[in-house]
């Protein structure tokens, strides 16, 4: 299989949350995207798949190692090739690459987290360092976007967090800081045999105040500028956002169910924030999360 088959065949058996905004994108730049997500993907199933933590390093080296080669404009991997081809057309910085590697890397030396300062670099490096690169395809004139990609990548992330509580716990995983566990009452335990108790609501709430309020800086960063280039970046947090929203209204009831937004959630928050871009040259700037569009 070539390489730009392999790319759109894993980025379409996904199905991710970010799929609408990527089919809004003008082709070259969501094919850029394809091949990053594609590269994202491979490298946390690495350490997803298996129990050979040896393995898993070396598959985690040999990708630095590919990294090192798709700059080199030698790479090997299908999606490596893909990657090149990106690179070449957008100036995607090599640091946030390795940040990503770094990141998965980190599940396999910390199941826990004591504290969310502690938790930072990691959803900085898994998520953040993925807003960094989207923003370099996407194109930006404001230095403020980057601020916008760091903090809407940690808001993305904790989402992720609260949404996944169940199976990462199941994986020996608890992103949740664990004083924050001690705070609420709430054990490892509870976690991974899915027990709902009001002290698990409370972390729950709790947390996703923390996602808020990463929400709401990523937003008062945001370039009003660059509305228009950034609207697939918005595309993405407006989804997320939505997701926070419908596990508060389920009163956290994640593990009965996985909290998805259905087709049509997505793709109307796709359509708004693509034609909110092209019809508004500017906005009024978002003071608050709660005041946000819907």
């Amino acid at each position: 299989m070539n390489a730009e088959r392999f790319v759109s065949r894993l980025t379409r058996k996904s199905r991710s949350n970010f799929f609408y905004a990527f089919l809004l994108l003008p082709r070259a730049q969501r094919e850029a995207i394809f091949a990053v997500y594609a590269f994202c993907r491979i490298v946390d199933d690495t350490v997803d798949v298996g129990q050979d933590r040896s393995a898993q390093r070396r598959e985690l080296l040999r990708w630095r190692e590919e990294i090192g080669r798709v700059f080199e404009g030698r790479p090997e991997h299908p999606a490596a090739q893909r990657l090149r081809e990106a690179i070449r057309a957008f100036p995607i910085p090599r640091a946030a690459l390795e940040d990503i590697i770094d990141g998965v890397e980190m599940d396999l030396d910390h199941p826990t987290y004591e504290t969310f300062e502690a938790l930072y670099p990691y959803c900085y490096r898994v998520a953040s360092a993925v807003g960094l690169c989207a923003i370099a395809i996407f194109g930006y004139s404001d230095p403020r976007a980057r601020e916008y990609a760091v903090n809407l990548g940690i808001a993305l992330q904790l989402t992720n967090i609260l949404r996944d509580v169940q199976p990462d716990a199941r994986m020996g995983r608890v992103y949740l800081p664990q004083e924050d566990l001690r705070r609420f009452g709430v054990t490892e335990d509870e976690l991974r045999d899915g027990r709902y108790t009001p002290g698990f609501a409370e972390l729950m709430t709790w947390e996703a105040g923390r996602a808020r309020d990463y929400y709401g800086r990523a937003w008062q960063a945001f370039p009003e500028a660059d509305r228009r280039p950034l609207f697939a970046a918005e595309i993405m947090g407006r989804t997320y956002f939505a997701l926070l929203r419908a596990m508060e209204a389920s009163g956290f009831r994640v593990f009965e169910r996985q909290v998805t937004l259905p087709a049509s959630r997505r793709l109307a928050i796709a359509l708004r924030c693509w034609a909110g871009a092209r019809l508004r040259r500017r906005a009024p700037k978002t003071a608050t999360v709660e005041s946000t569009p819907r």
